[in-house]
């Protein structure tokens, strides 16, 4: 209601002064100058009809100009929920998830974003292209069949639907969403093609003509194939295919390179490691692992230093599969491997190209690194490098993360020029004779161009009697240890490595100054022998933009609702993605341990001793009763074959003594007659006098080893000599507690302040 020039204390003394309008209180004062807000006692507050009555009193008041009795009004929250009518929208468990457990592209789509004006194309055996899923988003020009020479990349059909391969991951990728067919892409707004290569002789030329379709319309090329990943192959791309990739990076898009999306392969049931792929071990391209449902390894995952990110794809029985479309205008649930992860990094890739279609090839790179989220991932090989990122051989640096990708694109920065150093170790010629390990040290002072690190290659020529037999590991200047190669069982050539690239991206951002070290373990019983060692380090002159922020990057919770801070694996915020499930942390950054190793906790060794001395202690309680009753047993034996009435003695093996009733170890049980024990055995051997003395008095050393005397004293007068054993556990629960007490000083605030 609007008055008349009235002022707020006069306008309460008119309410209560006239009769026309005293049926009003005054709920609000103000809302705008001279608009205020009254209630009626009499009016239900949910009531929605109108009241001509007291509408009728405020109107012929000449001192309301305007009023307008208030209705409630039906307000939704905006909260993040999609309705899809796609039947299988409700399967899709790595896109709708939430609360961390998917890769967060509802919050991307919810914002319009959903891969516009981004193109994708499959390289595999063909594309159903009038499929009823896909047909909206097909593209012509980013399709080609190389197998028949034509324009058309629809696939072979056979009566096992062996060349279904292209069509499930191209579904992936930009099935039409809300379209009540099957189920939506990841970039359902995003164009997608298919080039049919792999349904004939797979040759060099054949590769390169794929990888170099259309480069200029073409954004984004995802590959799930590769050599064979039975554990004995080592083989990439060819000299032809090797000149696509380089001129897909240098001049696809217009000079902002090509994206090259590769699948890491399947081989882990036969222990292969994708290091041995050129494909995925190639700096060009951005190899994408597999992670389960439930966030662990799958069964057949390679484990390699070369893996940049994962995605979620198929595990274990009773795991569920990816969805998407299939051969003959149908739809499955059981996509599988890590041919399924690949697409889906694809998907995602359009999805931030669409945010900022500016970003490089390098770029994508970079901002999947920062994004990646290490939580909710299970592998015993979680490591932080040198400049606080989490990355893993199995993983990764993570799970992609679509949102956080789209945020950060929207105002990337493009980073610096890449810089290349070589650098070649003098006199490598080493044997490494069986069961031996050979370490090799390079120093590096210099490298052009090269300040801050993306891509790591050791070059290596090794020649082997048995190649499975070698197992190599290099270690940067900031002690971020990498396994180029682990055993492979199934590897018997004896042709070793002819300056083969084993690559690493887990050094990303650390400096490449100081000495790299490389050991090279030979488990065999062959002899082996390394004749070279270059090392190659790609990089920039300067840190990214995204690097130099002087503010620190909060880590959000991934909720249903999402912040707006990117969840990130940024190297601002290292805290933020320690992680859950027994990490190995190469570089502390904790203020308790920068106390040179006064009164902090080494947890490792203190489970260990802990656990010893647990074992130990329930030891020395089976072992008390075991002594104490075999030993009355036989002091009273002679009596069990007599039948007749007896006086039964208890008496102590060791000392003879008689101990009848009259010690707290021993009494008789005349109703059984027999002997017992009836020590108290937790309060005489765990809360002894020793133990509760030192937990008073820990930090006086005079008075803990004149307990420690005295104990050892009275322990070696009342025990047998096999008893000593528990002193192992007394001095070891001594030492935890003490442990335990210094570790709750270093978690005090003021005690930090101080360490730090």
């Amino acid at each position: 209601m609007k008055g008349k020039g009235i002022g707020e204390n006069n306008l309460i003394n008119v309410i209560k002064d006239s009769k026309r309008i005293s049926i009003f209180n005054l709920e609000n004062p103000t809302i705008f100058e001279d608009y205020y807000l009254f209630t009626h006692s009499g009016v239900s507050k949910r009531s929605l009809s109108l009241n001509s009555e007291n509408r009728a009193k405020l109107a012929v008041d000449t001192r309301v100009r305007w009023s307008k009795q208030q209705t409630a009004k039906k307000r939704v929250k905006r909260d993040l929920r999609l309705q899809d009518s796609d039947p299988k929208w409700p399967s899709m468990w790595y896109l709708n998830r939430g609360n961390g457990l998917d890769m967060n592209v509802i919050p991307a789509w919810l914002e319009g974003i959903t891969g516009k004006g981004a193109v994708v194309t499959i390289l595999d055996d063909g594309l159903e292209k009038d499929h009823p899923d896909l047909v909206q988003n097909y593209d012509p020009l980013a399709s080609y069949d190389v197998n028949s020479h034509d324009s058309d990349p629809s696939p072979r059909y056979d009566m096992i639907d062996s060349n279904r391969h292209g069509t499930r991951c191209a579904g992936e990728v930009a099935a039409t969403s809300n379209n009540s067919v099957c189920a939506l892409g990841v970039a359902h707004g995003a164009q997608v093609g298919g080039v049919r290569m792999l349904d004939g002789d797979v040759t060099d030329a054949v590769e390169a003509r794929s990888l170099s379709l259309n480069p200029q319309h073409i954004d984004i090329y995802s590959a799930s194939w590769g050599p064979d990943d039975d554990g004995k192959t080592v083989d990439g791309p060819g000299e032809l295919a090797t000149r696509a990739f380089i001129e897909g990076v240098t001049k696809g898009r217009n000079g902002k390179g090509s994206i090259f999306v590769w699948a890491s392969g399947n081989g882990g049931r036969d222990h292969d490691n994708c290091n041995c792929d050129g494909y995925t071990n190639s700096i060009y391209s951005l190899s994408i692992s597999s992670a389960t449902e439930h966030g662990h390894v799958p069964w057949y995952s390679e484990a390699c230093s070369s893996t940049l990110a994962s995605t979620y794809s198929s595990g274990a029985v009773g795991e569920r599969q990816v969805v998407t479309t299939d051969l003959r205008y149908s739809c499955t649930s059981s996509h599988t491997g890590t041919s399924a992860s690949a697409p889906l990094a694809a998907g995602i890739c359009a999805l931030a190209l669409e945010a900022n279609p500016n970003l490089t090839w390098r770029d994508m790179q970079h901002i999947v690194v920062r994004t990646a989220r290490p939580e909710n991932l299970i592998a015993p090989d979680w490591q932080t490098n040198g400049v606080g990122r989490n990355v893993s051989h199995s993983f990764g640096y993570g799970l992609m993360d679509a949102y956080a990708m789209v945020q950060l694109s929207r105002n990337w920065i493009t980073v610096p020029e890449q810089h290349k150093c070589e650098i070649t170790a003098p006199h490598v010629q080493r044997p490494i004779p069986a069961k031996s390990v050979v370490v090799l040290q390079l120093q590096v002072k210099e490298c052009e161009g090269v300040e801050v690190l993306e891509h790591v290659q050791a070059k290596l020529t090794i020649y082997s009697q048995r190649r499975g037999d070698l197992n190599i590991q290099l270690t940067s200047p900031m002690g971020t240890r990498v396994t180029l190669l682990a055993h492979r069982a199934h590897d018997t050539s004896r042709v070793g490595f002819s300056h083969w690239p084993f690559m690493s991206v887990h050094s990303w951002g650390e400096t490449p100054f100081g000495t790299w070290q490389l050991e090279i373990h030979n488990d065999g019983r062959l002899l082996a022998n390394v004749t070279a060692w270059d090392l190659t380090l790609y990089g920039t002159a300067t840190p990214p933009a995204a690097d130099l922020k002087q503010e620190t990057v909060h880590q959000p919770s991934i909720v249903d609702i999402y912040p707006e801070e990117i969840d990130d694996n940024s190297i601002q915020d290292a805290s933020a993605n320690s992680l859950k499930f027994g990490a190995e942390v190469k570089k502390d950054t904790s203020g308790c341990l920068k106390t040179n190793g006064q009164l902090c906790l080494d947890t490792l060794y203190v489970l260990l001793i802990y656990t010893i001395s647990s074992l130990i202690f329930i030891f020395d309680l089976y072992l008390n009763i075991r002594i104490k009753s075999c030993h009355i047993k036989r002091s009273i034996i002679e009596f069990h074959n007599v039948n007749r009435s007896y006086n039964l003695y208890c008496i102590h093996s060791t000392t003879n003594q008689n101990k009848e009733n009259s010690d707290n170890n021993f009494h008789r049980d005349t109703r059984k007659n027999k002997c017992k024990v009836t020590r108290h055995i937790f309060k005489d051997v765990f809360l002894n006098r020793t133990f509760r003395d030192f937990l008073g008095k820990v930090g006086n050393l005079k008075v803990f080893l004149r307990i420690m005397y005295h104990n050892v004293r009275e322990w070696l007068h009342r025990l047998n000599t096999l008893r000593l054993v528990v002193l192992f556990c007394d001095i070891s629960t001594f030492y935890i507690f003490f442990k335990l007490k210094c570790s709750i000083l270093c978690m005090l605030p003021s005690y930090s302040e101080v360490s730090n």
